[in-house]
């Protein structure tokens, strides 16, 4: 007659002690995560016992703060055009070797040296006459040879330049000579542009002094969009790049071209990934011109209000040493020299918003938002009671 109520007391003992164990398991959840438990990275204190690690020496962790935004956005701010290049036009067409130009010479009547020369009719009534000497291409030594005048340098000066020194050797052997200097053929005054255009081309260059600008035009344009093009200059051993969006907004850009110069327009899509409690995870472009990390969160949909840790959001970057406060400390670098740093900030701090509108995001650059607490022990309490009420359900189906 006792065997049901002692089972009845049995069971009812194995269910108290279902729960118990899962109440232990609860409260040592509470404090730590189990590591089988699923998840999508690390949490706050995990990244922070990472960096802690002796076994992890090189990276650094930095709060983030106005003033790491403004250390970070100087060291990746970049040279203008305005500030590295010449940014003056010349004066006037300069000749250089390999050009080939005309000189035409007029004389006064009596004509002493070029009286077999075709009378001018732009002179009106008078007989002045014009000779047109042949075409000459201006040797490697930069000179050409003019009849009575001898050799004339003529590179590295403009047509103007040319005129004068020959009248100045023809006086006293000429009448009254006048001088014209044209030039035939650029070969040596132009401007290569290649890369992502139209059509890569040599644009040559004329006294109007044309600018960078013309010379993508010349080329056709850009074949990508304008805001994730980048324009790189080189000029002997110069070589400086700006996004196009730059060049087009701030005139001073738009500089000079001089003879040689080579323009290169470059498609470079940055990006970065978004990983954890964000609203997306995958890898996003960005323009050229680059991005905040406010920008970035927006783009990713904000982190997740049910999951995320407001103060455990990072960004995993290889950085430049100009960009940290390293106080004198030597810290391992990868073998390009960058330093791994984990960036933090606390989105629960109000005046983090405002850092977050100017701390700019980076090429490669990895966004990772960690799990609350709360989350991590929502997800265990899933599990337990999961397992739990299936076994209390078999024993009072028994009982």
């Amino acid at each position: 007659m006792n065997a049901k109520p002692a089972a009845s007391t049995a069971r009812s003992t194995t269910l108290r002690m279902l729960i118990a164990s899962g109440a232990v398991a609860v409260l040592s959840a509470c404090s730590t995560a189990p590591t089988w438990l699923p998840t999508s990275g690390p949490s706050t204190k995990q990244v922070e016992e990472a960096v802690a690690n002796p076994e992890d020496m090189g990276i650094q962790i930095v709060e983030v703060n106005d003033t790491v935004a403004r250390r970070v956005l100087a060291s990746q701010r970049q040279s203008l055009f305005s500030e590295v290049f010449d940014a003056t036009a010349q004066s006037g067409y300069v000749i250089g070797a390999g050009d080939v130009i005309e000189v035409s010479v007029w004389e006064a009547p009596p004509a002493a040296l070029f009286g077999s020369g075709a009378i001018d009719p732009r002179g009106g009534p008078s007989t002045t006459r014009v000779t047109a000497l042949p075409e000459q291409m201006v040797n490697s030594n930069g000179s050409v040879n003019i009849p009575f005048a001898g050799q004339i340098m003529a590179a590295g000066r403009t047509p103007q330049q040319i005129e004068t020194e020959i009248i100045q050797r023809l006086k006293g052997k000429a009448n009254q000579p006048q001088v014209l200097v044209r030039m035939i053929r650029n070969n040596t005054a132009n401007v290569t542009v290649v890369g992502e255009v139209a059509n890569s081309t040599r644009m040559p260059l004329t006294a109007r002094g044309e600018r960078l600008l013309d010379a993508l035009a010349a080329a056709g344009g850009t074949r990508q969009p304008v805001n994730k093009m980048t324009l790189q200059l080189t000029r002997g051993t110069q070589v400086q790049a700006l996004p196009l969006d730059t060049i087009i907004r701030d005139p001073r850009q738009n500089i000079v071209l001089q003879p040689g110069d080579v323009v290169t327009s470059l498609f470079q899509p940055l990006s970065f990934t978004a990983l954890g409690a964000t609203g997306k995870n995958e890898e996003l472009n960005f323009e050229a011109q680059g991005i905040s990390l406010a920008q970035a969160l927006a783009r990713v949909g904000g982190v997740q209000d049910m999951r995320a840790d407001a103060q455990g959001v990072f960004i995993f970057r290889l950085e430049s040493p100009a960009a940290l406060d390293l106080q004198g400390k030597t810290v391992a670098t990868t073998p390009e020299g960058k330093v791994p740093v984990i960036y933090r900030m606390n989105l629960r701090d109000p005046a983090t918003f405002f850092v977050a509108q100017s701390f700019p995001m980076k090429d490669k650059d990895l966004l990772y938002v960690s799990n609350a607490p709360a989350a991590e022990l929502q997800k265990f309490l899933n599990v337990i009671f999961s397992t739990i009420y299936p076994v209390a359900n078999l024993i009072s189906v028994t009982r």
